[in-house]
């Protein structure tokens, strides 16, 4: 069957019934056979949503470059490579796991602010896209690797754009104070290393404001640094390959709108029309938006309760399987799986022995329900799990044409207490 046949992401059906890329998730979760937690990611949807961003650009020179922090699972990626998306990556073990999943290394770029000597030696080994360096310290290393390995390496400038973007603390990365980036008044000495250093190549300039990000003008206000820039070492003689905006573009997880991604391209292409870039390849970063509302957590209820006015549901899906409510403070809709939302609100709460292992207040009904249902968990979730408490990591289960293609299944109970027994 064609993907038309099959609507993308969560939905309801006439009854009411939670569905999940075509097809009932209490199905599903039958056909995976993992039990609760577990995540499912709705491949057809981020797929199309990869297909989308690309027509956005029209006939703009470009490189999608999906952020693999985000959801790094191979079947995601693999997914996303096959709708032509490059990747983002910020550790040499996503490095080895795109070029595995069948992303050339000519679409890869790579940030951090503390790349290992190993890192930066796979990178060059590579010969990817661009090694993004995040200071002068850093230039200097990566020259002194290439020398070493004899390549010539490929570099440009990930700037501190000095933009604070209205985003919670945690996820703003292009302030003053965020240790990421080159801060402006460095630039002109890290073009200097550059051109006295045979080993290195200068490529391009980058900057990434923040995630979250719910309209274009932090994303341009950071691009505008980026494009001046740009602008100045191209005037100064120095052409470049590509200029790369970030990403950072939200979603909305129920209540606050966020623009659509392509909203945030056309904002950047109109941007270096601006500056007389237009024919510079535009690379962006998006993971959340292309991801996060096509994974799921299902998750059982193992037992409700009453405190005076206040009403508690406990299940089995904690902080150690999805980790940002207690991390930033993020609220996902939880939602029954048997019936639609509404009526009395319940406090939603999960196994671990923290107060901070709190979904907020949900309307699911009068009655407690036996599942649930986490929803826009696509990102940033599985890839922060962990097995604190002596919990196993929550499966994964992939679905494709409305049916479970893969299911993955990490070690239980009884192999994390031999691990912790022999450590």
């Amino acid at each position: 069957m064609t993907y038309s046949t099959y609507p993308p992401g969560f939905r309801r059906d006439a009854q009411g019934r939670a569905t999940f890329g075509g097809a009932l998730i209490e199905d599903l979760v039958r056909q995976a056979g993992t039990g609760t937690p577990a995540y499912l990611y709705d491949l057809d949807g981020l797929r199309s949503a990869a297909e989308s961003l690309e027509k956005s650009f029209g006939p703009a020179p470009h490189l999608i470059a999906y952020a693999v922090k985000a959801n790094s699972a191979g079947s995601v990626v693999r997914a996303l490579a096959r709708a032509g998306t490059g990747a983002d990556v910020v550790s040499g073990a996503e490095l080895e796991l795109v070029l595995a999943a069948g992303i050339p290394p000519s679409s890869v770029v790579m940030s951090g602010v503390a790349k290992a000597d190993w890192e930066l030696d796979l990178a060059l080994a590579k010969t990817i896209f661009a090694i993004q360096v995040e200071s002068v310290e850093e230039l200097e290393r990566v020259a002194a690797r290439a020398r070493t390995v004899g390549k010539s390496a490929r570099v440009a400038l990930r700037l501190n754009p000095g933009v604070k973007a209205d985003t919670h603390a945690h996820i703003a990365t292009g302030h003053d104070d965020a240790k990421f980036g080159i801060a402006r008044p460095d630039v002109a000495r890290a073009w200097a290393v550059i051109d006295r250093e045979p080993s290195l190549s200068g490529v391009g300039v980058s900057a990434h404001v923040g995630s979250m990000l719910r309209d274009p003008e932090p994303y341009l206000a950071a691009a505008r640094v980026v494009a001046e820039a740009a602008k100045a070492r191209h005037d100064a003689g120095h052409r470049l390959e590509y200029v790369d905006f970030g990403g950072g573009f939200g979603i909305d997880y129920g209540g606050a709108p966020a623009a659509e991604p392509a909203a945030f391209v056309q904002a950047a292409l109109g941007l270096l029309a601006e500056h007389g870039l237009s024919s510079q390849k535009l690379v962006i970063e998006p993971g959340r938006s292309l991801v996060a509302p096509f994974g799921v957590v299902v998750s059982t209820v193992i037992q409700s309760k009453r405190a005076s006015e206040r009403r508690w549901v406990m299940m089995d899906a904690g902080m150690n399987d999805l980790l940002r409510p207690a991390l930033y403070g993020a609220k996902h809709r939880i939602e029954p799986l048997d019936r639609a939302p509404g009526g009395a609100e319940w406090r939603v709460v999960g196994p671990v022995c923290e107060s901070t292992d709190d979904f907020g207040t949900h309307p699911l009904g009068d009655e407690p329900c036996e599942k649930v249902v986490i929803r826009d968990a696509g990102a940033y979730g599985f890839v922060m799990a962990s097995e604190y408490n002596g919990r196993p990591l929550p499966a994964e289960v992939f679905v494709e044409g409305g049916k479970v293609v893969k299911t993955s299944v990490a070690p239980g109970r009884d192999d994390w207490v031999r691990r912790r027994l022999g450590a």
